[in-house]
């Protein structure tokens, strides 16, 4: 089987092309480069740089493919507190960027496609762990946008036997356990990269965004989930569609919840740096706490997260920015 992989130079796509081609599988990458980098994607992919809106180039893709059988979209904006500022960027290019792309696999008759959804199509759950009933009621237009590209491929799947399958997961943490590719934005929003690049002395503090949550210490409760634990349930919900299974929607994370200060604890241990940190006011759209039920996933796709322990993912990001300061920009 060849799989497409769109959004296949950035965080999470570079480590699912990784552990495809791992695996023997063909791979074909699609990455504007926008955010992605092309030194994270395995070199075994075919790469092509383009925009998944761009339907004469998606045909081309396609064209110069006929094998692709499957297509994995990573490929959205996905910065929640930009989301809130500038709305429009994200259903433009997250929304409507799935409708084009939808039509394009129409015409050309590839049916499968697994979705890299998010946690935050939930907004603020009632009921913690989250299970996949939960209400989906986003408070930011990033969380809107997924939602929206959740139904619009339900309707495609009616209309057009377009099956999907939509991962929604949280918090993503962690790199390739040696060290060759991890985790690299251009402003770094995330909190553990940011925790480590104070650990690695490339920036000079922590602020910790909110002291004043409904939680224990004050702070968010987030649940970690390593980027291969990620890359193998993409690779599980792809060989399920292949199977001939109907569309479906899995959450995918550890179970556990961690917040920013016992992230910040955590990080200390395994680096042995003082990182310094200071509270600063919230962030428009965070929710108090995001903790993912993810017994579907582990039944259903047989999903079994190998990176489980949160020093553990810790230690693999640690490494990647200890060989990496300065990312992509080091090799």
């Amino acid at each position: 089987m060849t799989i497409l992989v769109l959004g296949g130079a950035g965080y999470i796509g570079s480590h699912t092309v990784d552990r495809l081609v791992t695996n023997g599988e063909k791979v074909v990458v699609v990455d504007n480069l926008v955010t992605g980098h092309i030194d994270a994607v395995n070199s075994s992919a075919k790469f092509y740089q383009g925009d998944i809106a761009d339907k004469d180039f998606m045909r081309h893709v396609f064209k110069e493919n006929p094998e692709i059988e499957a297509v994995i979209h990573f490929a959205a904006f996905s910065l929640v507190a930009e989301s809130m500022k500038k709305p429009l960027k994200y259903f433009d290019n997250n929304t409507a960027g799935m409708i084009k792309l939808l039509e394009v696999m129409n015409e050309v008759g590839v049916n499968k496609i697994v979705f890299s959804s998010t946690a935050a199509t939930y907004g603020i759950p009632k009921n913690i762990p989250i299970t996949e009933e939960e209400f989906q009621n986003p408070i930011n237009p990033y969380g809107e946008s997924k939602l929206m590209m959740e139904k619009i491929m339900r309707w495609a799947d009616e209309a057009n036997g377009i099956k999907f399958v939509a991962l929604r997961y949280f918090n993503v943490a962690g790199a390739k356990p040696d060290g060759s590719i991890g985790e690299d934005h251009n402003p770094e929003t995330h909190l553990l990269p940011i925790v480590l690049q104070v650990a690695a002395g490339t920036r000079a503090k922590l602020q910790i965004f909110g002291d004043d949550y409904n939680t224990a210490d004050g702070t968010n409760v987030r649940d970690y989930v390593h980027p291969f634990d990620l890359a193998d349930a993409h690779i599980l919900a792809t060989k399920y569609l292949s199977d001939g299974n109907e569309s479906s929607a899995f959450n995918l994370g550890s179970s556990t919840g961690f917040s920013n200060l016992e992230i910040l604890k955590a990080a200390r241990d395994v680096t042995g740096k003082e990182i310094p940190a200071q509270m600063a006011p919230r962030r428009g759209g965070d929710p108090d706490t995001l903790i993912a039920a993810s017994d579907k996933a582990r039944k259903v796709l047989g999903w079994q997260p190998q990176f489980d322990d949160i020093h553990k993912i810790i230690e693999t990001a640690w490494k990647w920015h200890e060989t990496h300061p300065n990312g992509y920009g080091d090799k």
